[in-house]
């Protein structure tokens, strides 16, 4: 008996040391009949180049179904991962707008309650604000941004009501001023325009400044007080200081520049500007200039 099993246990192992070298005559034989192959489609290719084409495009022919029978479960399993990471995107995707919506409803609540207590106070006090602007839309017609000048033309002028030192705005956001007026087009003066000069206001903590642009992508605040004490991201609107422009008009945010000084980030890309509003506004008590005067006694 321990004999038979002795046998048994060195069964395999014999196996394997015959086998070994029949392996590797099939795996010699299988080289030399690649490389020969080889030679032959080479020498083959040289005599007879369409016989080589013919058998090229019917050996594709013939592995053509193959391949795209392979192919659809690779497909298929891409399709699914893609729409398993598209699962995955769209829970996290919810709950970011969830909480989006939860922030907007306190926020809209807030807004609410605001609003009726500046109505409230605005009766008690008999306030009187600026009548409501009217404006006229134009469309961008020529670009005239350069390292010294940033500036556009528009397709609107003085028979449409623009007038020079009238505010220029893309989506309710300043872009710059009216620098002239002809009958048909109107030149606008970007905010970072060298020339540019912006009466403007932090609306976080009431902060004058007048916003300099230096034909940087981020104007500069000038003429603020000693020690204003403001942070990055506050928001920086127009304050209507001179009657020319309409007071809240959205400039940008803060951002700290790199020489110390504070710089405003726009809130405009002037890369995409296509069309602008020209705002007709008017300062309270300021002469109605559009009703013809009479001249001498009545």
């Amino acid at each position: 008996m321990l004999g038979r099993q002795g046998m048994e246990l060195r069964r395999p192992g014999l196996i394997t040391r015959l086998s070994a070298p029949l392996r590797g005559m099939g795996q010699r034989f299988i080289l030399i009949s690649l490389v020969i192959a080889g030679f032959g489609f080479m020498l083959l290719g040289k005599s007879d180049a369409v016989l080589v084409d013919r058998l090229r495009t019917t050996i594709a022919d013939v592995a053509t179904p193959a391949l795209e029978a392979a192919t659809h479960p690779v497909e298929a399993f891409n399709r699914g991962l893609a729409n398993i990471r598209g699962l995955f995107a769209l829970r996290s995707e919810n709950a970011r707008l969830r909480r989006e919506v939860a922030r907007l409803r306190a926020w809209h609540a807030k807004a609410q309650a605001l609003a009726a207590e500046n109505k409230s106070f605005r009766s008690m006090m008999n306030y009187k604000g600026p009548a409501r602007d009217s404006f006229v839309t134009a469309r961008v017609i020529a670009d005239g941004r350069g390292p010294f000048v940033k500036s556009v033309l528009v397709n609107a002028g003085a028979r449409d009501g623009a007038a020079k030192g009238q505010a220029a705005t893309a989506f309710g956001r300043l872009v710059g001023r009216v620098t002239l007026a002809g009958a048909r087009s109107s030149r606008v003066l970007l905010l970072t325009d060298l020339n540019s000069r912006i009466p403007v206001i932090v609306a976080d903590s009431r902060t004058r400044a007048i916003l300099m642009g230096d034909n940087s992508p981020q104007p500069r605040l000038g003429f603020l007080p000693e020690n204003p004490g403001l942070k990055a991201g506050q928001r920086v609107v127009t304050s209507g200081h001179g009657g020319v422009l309409p007071p809240g008009l959205p400039v940008g945010r803060i951002v700290a520049g790199e020489d110390g000084a504070y710089r405003v980030q726009p809130l405009i890309d002037f890369d995409r500007l296509e069309y602008l509003q020209i705002i007709r506004f008017k300062a309270v008590g300021a002469p109605d200039t559009d009703k013809p005067r009479r001249s001498g006694p009545t």
